[in-house]
């Protein structure tokens, strides 16, 4: 892998166009630092006149003590927000400045189904385009656009493309061109991009867009030719442009494209499902009724299963994985048996594509008479339907269009001749660049899998992924107390697995799915405990379903500490069993209740005694920052504590984002949703009052994680946090930026400012410097948004996020044991691998060490040393029409790396 990574580094150096040139530059920069760095007084005057928007004086830099020197030295230090720092980068350096590019166009276009996030990607195009010093061409109405030229192709300004986040569908329209599948049609898409002098096309797709633009760029130069001989154009022209630049973006609902964890459109989708479904159980429960929800999904079943999976589903029909011969049986004595456990309601989800083994069709209609006739269950159906396009774009949504957007205009003006064409994709939370038609054979063979029946394979070719949300949600939703058939695999023996007996399973598959799984038998079962420590977060309540239903699947005795480390120490300590859990998934805060107290403040040795009363071989502390640190206090008091020689897991839940060892933390993406969602509603008010500047206050302390990803996310002019000093110079500096936005068509401003962003510039500071900088020119108000931020019901990927860390949680806690349990069933841990973070880093899960991270974390601040968040800052402020410099974080990788 170290050499995968060596190998992209080296690729992505040798693609940075003009080397010597951007030296050139940086050493300019450097010397313009060195002189300023000796300015007197009056020079420091003279230049407060000169300075640009944004600009930070090197004499005037408000540098914290703890940041890197070599930080402080770079050339990029002049400008505010452009520090975009990775280890390693320093030698590397990949820049992109303003008017970079200058003189080239390109087109964008979107094809095939709408899906909400195209419009950001369209906004983040253009104006990175603009910035880059590009003409950039609005192709309406996808491959028609191409094919009918004239009108249908006009030139976008910045302008074009304000207002648009929070738009769904797409702004420059989409529709399916059976002229450009034919190849006069093609020609005449050609001649229409040489009369606009376009040879770069950003596709906005599926994978059968995708699919017709790399044609269209295979034939260019025979297409060039053809025109040449009909004189349609110039020979110049030719030779001009004779290479087309082609770079996909995948926006589908259904996230059925190999290459990309994520699709732009189907975060997006699983809000109107997950909010659908979470209504049908309100009513479903009232009535004891069966539902039927059918949602999109013709040829993958990404949404009936991450539906099904933070939903409490009681089964899911995909297309990947058709039930057996017989499944009608055990559907309804799976849900004649949770009836008689106490259930009040079923739950039912299926892809429109779903099939029997044969590839006989599936239907809502058919599943919903099978119930009703066989268990006379008042049996409804719910079709969502189109539903699952509309709406606004979610946080996530928004921000991956903008940042696939962003990179694919850098893709574009990096091309070379000999370059493939490739898609923007997302590999876990890094940028990758994947190429085209690679990701586009993967996912036809997906396909081809299915039709030829080899769904374990079909399974594969998806990713990890999709496997690990189809195994996780068997092992959590089809096992209990009665129990579904699960297929052995050497002797099709059929066993019952209840949540009490001792088989475990290292491979999950359901005997529905067809695919064969392994059962072992377990030693001893083990006491795991859980507990929530620090402020709510939405998904923790997700997160105890999972360890709690994974746990009892394996044989173990699952114990809930209520009011955290001080409800142990108060012995309020409850087994939980199966149905103890039942629909916490859609319940937002935490039902076990939390208290922001860390283990050492509620003492250490009380803590131990607790656990050695209740025998417990290991703590599963699911919070922020409190929970880690509380990991770290007990790691480091196991020689004087034995009791804490166990496996210490921290599961970081926190809207803040600060915990060390994890770029995302469960709870921050349902706070970031609340945030964008009430941002909307302020720009709106601030649209209709004309002229009128709204600072919006955000949680976090001291990190800015929400108040940048919010201001990213709903298109705000700035975000103050304290990781970037700013100093009043700044504050005058925005004000001017945004004088001179209320001269345009736009007539509103939107600031963000984290709680803990500056002693001094506070809140209500910032708002009385612009009403009385902004007089007769706009008018300025706050908004402190406060606990809401923490409310709200969990975004699915939060519920998702959630469970299978849960999940892996258990899975470690487990396998840590077992390998340090003796013949007494005595645990002793005492390695660093046993007091960990479960994270997500860049693109995988992680296990970190808390001794490892400790000297990665600013104890003061509450937060990690490094963030990954702020190299995207400078977007943020190119977006905003600031200056900056921004350094792209894309990756080169295949396919398969991807997957």
């Amino acid at each position: 892998m170290a050499e995968a990574d060596k190998k992209n580094d080296n690729s992505s150096s040798s693609s940075q166009p003009n080397n010597e040139e951007q030296q050139g530059e940086l050493e300019a920069l450097e010397e313009r630092n060195a002189r300023r760095s000796s300015t007197s007084i009056s020079d420091i005057q003279i230049q407060e006149k000169n300075d640009t928007l944004g600009e930070l004086r090197s004499g005037f830099t408000n540098t914290s003590s703890d940041t890197s020197s070599i930080l402080i030295n770079t050339p990029f230090s002049k400008y505010r927000g452009s520090v975009a720092w990775v280890e390693g980068l320093e030698q590397n350096l990949h820049v992109i400045a303003k008017d970079q590019y200058p003189g080239r166009a390109m087109g964008v276009f979107t094809s095939g189904g709408d899906a909400q996030g195209m419009n950001p990607a369209v906004r983040a195009i253009v104006r990175m385009g603009i910035y880059l010093g590009c003409k950039v061409y609005f192709i309406h109405e996808g491959y028609q656009g191409l094919v009918d030229g004239g009108n249908s192709i006009r030139q976008a300004t910045w302008a074009s493309v304000s207002g648009i986040l929070d738009d769904g569908g797409t702004i420059i329209g989409s529709a399916r061109c059976q002229e450009f599948r034919e190849r006069p049609g093609r020609l005449r898409a050609a001649k229409n991009l040489i009369d606009h002098g376009i040879n770069n096309i950003v596709c906005i797709g599926g994978d059968g867009s995708l699919t017709g633009a790399n044609l269209f760029r295979k034939e260019w130069d025979s297409l060039l030719q053809e025109l040449v001989q009909k004189n349609e154009i110039t020979k110049e022209n030719a030779n001009k442009y004779k290479h087309l630049n082609i770079v996909g973006l995948v926006g589908s609902i259904d996230n059925d494209f190999c290459g990309t964890d994520m699709t732009i459109g189907a975060d997006s989708a699983l809000h109107r499902i997950m909010e659908a479904i979470d209504c049908i159980t309100t009513t479903a429960s009232s009535h004891q009724r069966c539902f039927v929800l059918e949602v999109m999904g013709r040829h993958c079943g990404y949404l009936a299963l991450v539906t099904a999976l933070g939903s409490d589903a009681d089964w899911v029909f995909i297309p990947e994985s058709p039930p057996e011969p017989g499944w009608e049986d055990q559907l309804c004595n799976k849900l004649k048996n949770s009836r008689e456990m106490g259930q009040r309601l079923n739950i039912i989800v299926l892809a429109e594509g779903a099939t029997d083994y044969d590839g006989n069709p599936i239907t809502s209609d058919g599943v919903r008479q099978l119930v009703s006739k066989r268990l006379k269950y008042d049996t409804r159906v719910t079709i969502l339907g189109h539903v699952q396009r509309g709406g606004c774009p979610s946080a996530f949504d928004r921000l991956l269009g903008t940042r696939m957007g962003a990179e694919a205009v850098l893709a574009l003006m990096e091309a070379t001749p000999t370059s493939q064409p490739v898609v923007i994709a997302l590999s876990g939370n890094q940028t990758v660049r994947v190429p085209l038609m690679h990701c586009v054979e993967k996912t036809l063979a997906v396909a081809e899998a299915m039709k030829s029946k080899r769904f374990i394979e079909a399974q594969e070719l998806r990713g990890r992924s999709f496997k690990g949300n189809l195994e996780t949600y068997i092992c959590l939703s089809a096992v209990n107390g009665a129990g579904p058939k699960l297929t052995v695999n050497k002797d099709y023996m059929h066993t019952h697995i209840s949540k009490g007996n001792i088989l475990r399973y290292i491979k999950t598959k359901l005997c529905f799915t067809r695919n064969y799984f392994h059962l072992r038998v377990v030693k001893h079962s083990f006491n795991l405990a859980m507990l929530n420590v620090g402020a709510p977060a939405c998904g923790v309540n997700a997160t105890i379903r999972a360890i709690v239903r994974f746990g009892l699947c394996e044989g173990h005795n699952m114990f809930a500490v209520f009011d955290g480390f001080e409800g142990l120490v108060n012995n309020q300590v409850k087994t939980l069993q199966w149905m103890a859990v039942n629909g916490w998934s859609s319940v937002g805060g935490s039902l076990l209740g939390c208290q922001k107290t860390s283990a050492g403040k509620v003492g250490l040795s009380l803590i131990a005694e607790r656990i050695r009363e209740h025998n417990f071989h290991a703590l599963l502390i699911i919070g922020g920052y409190e929970a880690y640190v509380s990991v770290l206090q007990m790691y480091e008091a196991r020689n004087k504590y034995p009791e804490f020689q166990i496996p210490l897991i921290c599961l970081p839940a926190t809207i803040s984002n600060n915990v060390p060892g994890t770029e995302f933390s469960i709870g921050t993406d349902t706070a970031l949703n609340e945030i964008v969602k009430i941002c909307d509603k302020i720009k709106q008010s601030a649209q209709g009052s004309k002229r009128r500047i709204f600072v919006i206050e955000t949680m976090g302390g001291y990190c800015g994680y929400l108040a940048t990803m919010a201001a990213l996310a709903s298109g705000a002019d700035q975000a103050y946090i304290y990781e970037e000093p700013f100093t009043i110079k700044d504050l005058i500096d925005d004000v001017d930026h945004l004088r001179k936005k209320m001269e345009g068509h736009l007539k509103r401003g939107l600031l963000l400012r984290n709680e803990m962003a500056n002693e001094h510039y506070s809140t209500d500071f910032i708002t009385k410097l612009l009403q009385e900088e902004g007089k007769g020119v706009f008018s300025a108000r706050s908004n402190v948004l406060g606990h809401m931020q923490q409310g709200g019901l969990p975004s699915p990927f939060d519920r998702a996020f959630g469970t299978k860390l849960g999940c892996k949680a258990v899975t470690y806690a487990v396998s840590l044991i077992e390998n340090a349990a003796t013949e007494e069933g005595k645990v002793v841990c005492n390695t660093p691998e046993s007091a960990v973070v479960l994270g997500l880093v860049k693109r995988q899960n992680t296990i970190t060490p808390v001794e490892t991270l400790k000297s990665n974390t600013d104890i003061e601040h509450r937060m990690p040393l490094e963030q990954w968040w702020l190299k995207l800052r400078p977007l943020l402020r190119i977006l905003a029409k600031h200056e900056s410099v921004y350094i792209g974080d894309f990756v080169e990788t295949g396919v398969d790396e991807v997957d």
